[in-house]
């Protein structure tokens, strides 16, 4: 199972910028992570405040991929990812850490992961990746994060 000794809710706090030269923006965060479907599914339900349009949530459902360590999500939020979903695909990595990518308008990219390695704390982790030829001195090419919820079990 993904993330299973990551299962319960979880409590903390989530930073959001827009740009790489914005400071973050911390507000209150939630999680739920859980089994589905047998164990064959993880589910990441989560909570978190835009700074100008207020609480927003988003759901995370991540699933072993076709070739052993491979995993594909599907991802929503209602604020970053609306209206339809964001497909994803990655690796288990160790120590309870899940990496997941994808490609969106025109070679810009996305990256979640999920960093249950200490059992105490959950770390979501949300970048953007500026591809290099639509980079700019204030938005350099690479990625840089966008989101990061620290959580604690509640």
């Amino acid at each position: 199972m993904i993330l299973a000794d990551a299962t319960g809710s979880w409590v903390g706090t989530n930073g959001f910028r827009m740009l790489p030269a914005d400071s973050f923006t911390e507000s209150p965060a939630t999680a739920a992570v859980a089994t589905a479907a047998g164990g064959h599914l993880t589910t990441v339900a989560y909570s978190w405040a835009h700074p100008d349009d207020g609480p927003q949530d988003g759901l995370l459902v991540i699933g072993a991929g076709e070739q052993p360590g491979s995993l594909v999500a599907w991802w929503g939020d209602s604020w970053h990812q609306q209206p339809g979903p964001m497909t994803l695909t990655g690796e288990a990595g160790p120590d309870a850490v899940a990496g997941l990518t994808a490609e969106y308008g025109g070679g810009w990219g996305w990256r979640i992961t999920l960093d249950a390695a200490d059992p105490t704390t959950l770390r979501l982790r949300m970048e953007n990746v500026v591809p290099a030829d639509q980079a700019a001195p204030e938005v350099p090419a690479g990625p840089y994060p966008v989101m990061v919820a620290d959580l604690r079990r509640a």
